[in-house]
């Protein structure tokens, strides 16, 4: 009778434990962790304290007297200057390299050099001279205006670029597709 109940104990642990160690293989085969999911809400306000970039190098600081509107489309913004940037590494581990194009480097310099350059002006226009009342509403939403047509012209350069790459990609896929056809015969 006693080894029927170790034989039951052993049982019960060996089916416990491989069963939890299939459970945690399954959430790792599909990229989950187990007790580690967090709902984001996108619609919710933007917290510059928790705001991180994963491309542009902005300050916080310089960020505070941008609308909501204007975070959400610099958070897009730095979401596809990352797409690009993966495309990028992705061909220079292929060992492509694609030369420089203009709009490259023009994009560069707007994301890299202008945008810090203009949100500084912005900050500096917008907060620090409200101390000392010397620019008027006029001014304010001039420049407000101002720095929305720069964000919608840069994205609207990185919409053309990630178009570009995407139409080359499709262009190599049927480059290929060609000259397998034309080895079948």
């Amino acid at each position: 009778m006693s080894i029927l109940i170790g034989v039951g104990v052993v049982t019960t642990v060996t089916v416990v434990y491989l069963g939890k160690k299939c459970w945690q293989a399954l959430h790792k085969a599909v990229g989950i962790t187990p007790g580690m999911l967090t709902y984001q809400d996108y619609d919710a306000p933007l917290s510059l304290s928790k705001l991180s970039w994963q491309q542009l190098n902005l300050h916080k600081k310089h960020l505070q007297s941008l609308s909501e509107q204007q975070l959400r489309q610099l958070k897009r913004i730095d979401e596809k200057v990352n797409h690009y940037q993966r495309y990028q590494k992705a061909l220079q581990a292929q060992h492509k390299m694609l030369e420089l194009t203009e709009a490259q480097f023009v994009l560069h310099k707007l994301l890299h050099t202008r945008l810090p350059e203009m949100l500084a002006s912005h900050y500096h226009l917008a907060n620090v001279n409200i101390n000392a009342h010397n620019v008027s509403n006029d001014k304010k939403a001039e420049a407000s205006a101002l720095l929305q047509q720069v964000f919608n012209n840069i994205e609207q350069r990185l919409d053309n670029l990630l178009a570009q790459m995407d139409t080359q990609q499709l262009q190599d896929l049927r480059v290929m597709k060609n000259y397998i056809n034309s080895h079948d015969s």
